[in-house]
């Protein structure tokens, strides 16, 4: 799908993350999160899991983009944000975090709020909590 097709399809919120590396955040969306891969090049992808939609962008791609700045100095990449996904069993997505070789912040947990979820680490830094209800 062009990208003017595509962008013209978005509804709602949607996130754009800025990546080191396109091709690793693809490999840690579709086999840490079971994400589906919509389109990838070297410098974007389109992902979805749970209804929700996102894209990733090669730093470069915002080399002329006011966040330029933040993104080139890569430290606290994600720092706040907690980018969740329901409906993904967390303790499936802890496994192959841990198999892949990611950080795991805290283990599969059942929470207080009606939750069972993970706290996991992309390697960009970005916190991503697969959970499901109890």
């Amino acid at each position: 799908m062009p990208a003017d097709a595509y962008s013209a399809s978005l509804k709602g919120l949607s996130v754009n993350l800025l990546v080191k590396d396109v091709e690793d955040s693809v490999a840690f969306a579709r086999q840490v999160l079971g994400a589906t891969l919509h389109y990838s090049d070297v410098d974007f992808a389109a992902l979805e899991s749970c209804g929700t939609a996102w894209c990733v962008h090669a730093d470069h791609t915002y080399d002329h983009h006011p966040l330029c700045g933040i993104a080139n100095a890569r430290n606290g990449r994600g720092a706040g944000v907690e980018i969740r996904l329901h409906g993904i069993d967390p303790d499936t997505a802890e496994a192959k975090a841990h198999e892949l070789g990611y950080t795991v912040l805290s283990g599969a947990a059942d929470k207080p709020h009606g939750l069972r979820e993970v706290y996991l680490l992309d390697g960009d830094g970005y916190c991503w909590v697969p959970d499901v209800p109890l």
